[in-house]
Parts: C-alpha cells; sequence; structure tokens
C-alpha cells in the first residue's frame, strides 16, 4: 500500500508524523488536515499495540521511535493499561469542515475513551 507523501521528502513526512503522534500523546487530541490525521493514526495504533505489552524491550522501541520521554512515560503509565481490553481501534478521526485559509479539509483525531 502506498503512503501519502504530502509534498515532503521522506525525513520531513516521518519527523511530522512522530511530532504528531507526540502531540497526540501527551493531549489525547491533535487537530490538523485529514490525509495527514489518517496517516498518522495507523503509526498512534501500532505505537500504542507495543505500549500495552509493558516490557523494557517495547519502551525502548517506542522510545526509538519517539524521541520524547514524557510521552512514552504517558503511554506506558495510563494509555498502555486503559486499552489493555482492546483489541484495536485507538483513535477516530471526527471531520471538522475546511480550513478558512486553503479549504484544506481538517480533522480532530483523538484517542477513544
Amino acid at each position: 500500500m502506498a503512503h501519502r507523501k504530502l509534498g515532503r521528502k521522506s525525513a520531513p513526512r516521518k519527523a511530522l508524523f512522530v511530532n504528531l503522534a507526540i502531540q497526540l500523546f501527551k493531549n489525547e487530541s491533535v487537530e490538523t488536515t485529514e490525509p495527514k490525521a489518517k496517516e498518522v493514526r495507523s503509526i498512534a495504533e501500532k505505537i500504542i499495540t507495543k505500549a500495552k505489552k509493558g516490557t523494557d524491550h517495547a519502551r525502548r522501541q517506542v522510545m526509538s521511535k519517539l524521541q520524547d520521554s514524557e510521552a512514552v512515560d504517558k503511554l506506558f503509565d495510563d494509555l498502555g493499561p486503559r486499552f489493555a481490553d482492546r483489541p484495536g481501534g485507538y483513535t477516530r478521526i471526527l471531520k471538522t469542515g475546511q480550513r478558512r485559509g486553503d479549504g484544506a479539509s481538517m480533522a480532530i483525531l483523538e484517542l477513544v475513551e
């Protein structure tokens, strides 16, 4: 499956996705464009699945991906146990209409309760 390139080269694109995922984990919700939200969702779901394991190995793997100890601590201390008995589908995308400046379709990516 081909992923969205969003008009960026691979390194800035990966950095954008990681930063959006970090903000999602810290704030439990982030507003962005719809295509970005759809791409970040798959990354976030995989990271939360690792956080559910709660092992030191999983923590190191997530830390190598996110590089943000505050977000990793919240993932393993709060979000992992919260989603322990949920088999997937940890996020939802709510469409919020179009951005005033350029008409881009906006969405809120949030963690489900």
